[in-house]
């Protein structure tokens, strides 16, 4: 295999690059990117997600013992560099690492969108988005196939472009087959502060859906109570009847008509507002 280059890498992607490469020297270059995905996506999660906590704190020391402690060291640093990075501007930071460390192979033969691709499709994409949101309040975003995210980052730079806060305006719902894949979404989006929900599952086998991981942005915005007022509202427009009385009926009969993406963020957005511990976080 060529030696990877990595001089289309800012600053800060080339010295995350090289602290993964310093802790493969007992590890392979794709399991120390994996577990740094992970942890980092870990660490995030369990600072705004309760509901998740304990299984979540359990996996984060599983994943840690596999190192030694100047290895460990390395991880906390690694995302210091990827804080950087996206802070020099919207981009896919961790799909640029991904493909310049030629890790395809490891994961299915993935390769994610270019960004200058996603830049422009989005552009496209979204230049009515100002008076759907002046009318609907927000627009919401359904990935089928998250990758590394590259196109929402994308619709969120060109909402920006536009002068809009796609943090206040903009939510969005992907999901992935591929666990890392999602683990690296769920990251650059909390970074990013794009409110969303990241489902691990396969969007082709709808039934087949597995963890879900919420970002700040989501839970600081009190987004789970507004998708679902958004749910039953598209819902009673389309003549849907719903039973009043009975907060599962209702919200049974909102999500029948939505798209299937559509369907398992309603139904983790039920599940979740009916765990009271997740609004605790904002009555302490």
């Amino acid at each position: 295999m060529a030696k990877p280059k990595f001089n289309h890498l800012d600053t800060h992607q080339q010295a995350l690059v090289r602290l993964i490469e310093q802790c493969a020297r007992r590890h392979r270059r794709h399991e120390v990117f994996r577990d740094f995905c992970e942890l980092a996506a870990l660490s995030i999660s369990n600072r705004v997600d309760l509901l998740q906590y304990e299984a979540r704190e359990a996996r984060y020391l599983e994943i840690i013992q596999r190192y030694e402690r100047a290895e460990v060291e390395c991880f906390p640093r690694m995302l210091g560099c990827l804080v950087e990075s996206l802070e020099g501007g919207h981009k896919d930071a961790l799909g640029q690492i991904f493909e310049a460390l030629q890790l395809s192979d490891h994961y299915r033969g993935q390769f994610f969108t270019p960004w200058e691709v996603s830049r422009l499709m989005a552009k496209m994409l979204f230049s009515g988005a100002a008076s759907e949101i002046e009318c609907k309040g927000f627009i919401t975003v359904m990935e089928p196939a998250a990758g590394a995210v590259g196109m929402v980052i994308a619709a969120a730079s060109a909402l920006l472009d536009d002068g809009i806060n796609y943090q206040q305006t903009m939510h969005a719902t992907l999901i992935d087959i591929d666990a890392t894949a999602c683990q690296m979404a769920y990251l650059q989006l909390s970074l990013l502060h794009v409110p969303a929900i990241v489902i691990h599952g396969n969007a082709l086998a709808p039934d087949a859906v597995g963890r879900h991981w919420v970002t700040p942005a989501h839970v600081m915005g009190l987004w789970d109570i507004g998708l679902r007022r958004r749910d039953r509202e598209e819902a009673e427009r389309e003549g849907e009847t719903a039973d009043t009385e009975s907060e599962s009926a209702t919200m049974s009969t909102a999500t029948t008509s939505l798209e299937p993406i559509a369907q398992h963020r309603a139904a983790i957005v039920t599940r979740r507002i009916a765990h009271s511990e997740q609004l605790d976080l904002f009555s302490s």
